[in-house]
Formats: structure tokens, C-alpha cells, sequence
């Protein structure tokens, strides 16, 4: 590393984000390092603003000479015209929740994608991937169908409570990886669906504090089935603790959640971020939270 104390200046737009724990993960990180970086949040409620404000604050960030940005909802999508160029897969996906600004250039991400495609590798090598169920296909939900299929499902169930969603992300994703079946399928399938499954991935709210639950019959679960969840806040959702208790094996939401920060830290600053150590801290933040409360 050169003898200039390398700095970064990063933030994180959207609704309802100062209590996000995307920035403490990269501080810290930034600090084992050796880097200065700091990192703001940015939160649309906060300042009055709407989704549709996030082109004038990528300009303003470019103007206060900030390394890029991190876009969480509602401006994944919103913020795709205002970009000078997208990776091939955020442009698949259509969303976009990493931005880095490079020669005054807007460049967009996905690390939504990536993060739980890093996560599954390392949270759960060797799983069987011939046949999985989905539960949910919003946007976090569109970008984890796709990683499985880049990870290699052969056969995606995608369930979702609005079906024409479902069907209209199955239509997409089918497009993009001929010769795997993506199929739209309703909650009332479920029961014929988990018998032929090898895994089941839970994308939707069901579970967080605020949704208290559990988003399927937890009857449905076998001891050969693995089981991933998003939701990370809790860490132990009723789905994680039940499918642990059943023997499945488990990838709770946190690794998600660090997958999309290492991926953004390494887009940031074109270094390697520790997933492992990042995950201690993690889990660290996750437990003062639950302590606090």
C-alpha cells in the first residue's frame, strides 16, 4: 500500500436507513485495514425527500468527492436512468444498490445478487441444487432466484403471494438461463412442492420483528432439506430455529447481509474485504441490538 493514507467517503440512500448496520461493517473493516473511511447514511425520511430525489444526491455525492453510494429501497430501480454504466447482471436484474464513482462516472452494481451467491457458497458448500423452492420474488427475492440459478438450480419454484409477480419474474429469469425450469407457483402448491425439493430460500418479510412468524406450515420441512433466510434482524427467525431443530442444514440471513457489504467494500475500494471477520462483527452489532432491546 503506498504511504498516503488512503480515504473513502461512502453513504447509503434510501427510506428509513440510520439504523442500518451496513455502515459499522464498513468502518470497521475499513479500520482493521488501515484505511480512512467513513461512511453516511443517507435517509430519504429523514431529509423529506422521495425516491425519485436520488439522482440529485448521486450528483451531489459526486460533487463532495464521495467514492460512491449504497441504494436500498426505494431507489434500486429509480436509480438505473441516472447511471453511466451497469454490470451485465444488475442490468438483468434491473436493480441496481451499489454505485461506485469513478472520473465522475456513475457505475452500478448488484450486490444483492452477489452477496447471497457468496453467502450460499460459503454457507452452505455442496448443497444439493437440483430442485429449490422460493418464497417470495419482490426485488431482494428477484436478486436471490437469479443467484441460484447462477449457482446451478436446475428447477426453481417460485412462490409468491401476487402471482402475476411471480409469474412475470419466472418469465424473466427462464429467459436468462435456457434449458433451467423457473416455474410460478402459489403458497396452496406447497405442500406437493416441499416433498421434491432439496432446498427452500425465504425472501420475504415473514419473520422480521416487525412480521413476527413463520412463512410456511414448518410440518413442510424434512431433515434432508436446506433452508436459507434474508431476514436478519432477527438473526434467529422462527424459520432458522425450526429448521435447525429438524436437522436441516441453515444459512441464516446474516450472511446475506455481509455477503452484499464485502462485495460493495471490495467495489469501493478495490480491496479485499474479510467475510469472516466482517460476520463477527456482524453478529456482534446483531447481539448489542437484541441486548438494547
Amino acid at each position: 500500500m503506498s504511504n498516503r493514507t488512503e480515504s473513502y467517503l461512502v453513504g447509503l440512500v434510501g427510506d428509513g436507513v440510520m439504523p442500518s448496520l451496513t455502515p459499522p461493517m464498513h468502518e470497521r473493516e475499513g479500520d482493521v485495514q488501515g484505511l480512512r473511511y467513513l461512511y453516511r447514511p443517507i435517509d430519504l425520511l429523514e431529509l423529506g425527500l422521495t425516491g425519485e430525489a436520488v439522482g440529485d444526491l448521486l450528483n451531489s455525492a459526486r460533487s463532495l468527492g464521495f467514492n460512491g453510494l449504497n441504494i436500498t429501497h426505494p431507489c434500486k430501480q429509480l436509480v438505473l436512468q441516472h447511471l453511466d454504466e451497469v454490470s451485465p447482471d444488475a442490468l438483468k436484474l434491473g436493480a441496481v444498490n451499489t454505485v461506485v464513482i469513478e472520473d465522475g462516472r456513475f457505475i452500478g452494481h448488484n450486490t444483492d445478487f452477489s452477496g447471497f451467491a457468496s453467502a450460499l457458497a460459503s454457507g452452505l458448500p455442496g448443497a444439493k441444487l437440483d430442485r429449490v423452492v422460493q418464497l417470495g420474488a419482490g426485488g431482494a427475492g428477484s436478486a436471490v432466484a437469479y443467484a441460484l440459478l447462477t449457482a446451478g438450480v436446475q428447477a426453481l419454484d417460485l412462490v409468491d403471494v401476487d402471482p402475476a409477480r411471480a409469474a412475470a419474474r419466472a418469465g424473466e429469469l427462464a429467459g436468462f438461463f435456457p434449458g433451467r425450469t423457473v416455474t410460478a407457483r402459489t403458497t396452496a402448491e406447497l405442500p406437493q412442492l416441499m416433498p421434491l425439493a432439496d432446498g427452500l430460500v425465504h425472501c420475504t418479510p415473514v419473520g422480521m420483528a416487525a412480521h413476527p412468524g413463520a412463512p410456511l406450515d414448518l410440518d413442510l420441512l424434512e431433515p434432508r432439506h436446506w433452508v436459507a433466510d434474508i431476514v436478519y434482524r432477527p438473526i434467529e427467525t422462527e424459520l432458522v430455529l425450526a429448521a435447525r431443530a429438524k436437522g436441516c442444514e441453515v444459512l441464516d440471513g446474516g450472511r446475506m447481509a455481509v455477503g452484499q457489504a464485502a462485495d460493495a467494500f471490495r467495489i469501493f475500494t478495490g480491496l479485499t474485504a474479510d467475510a469472516d471477520r466482517m460476520r463477527g462483527h456482524f453478529l456482534e452489532l446483531v447481539a448489542a441490538e437484541e441486548v438494547a432491546a
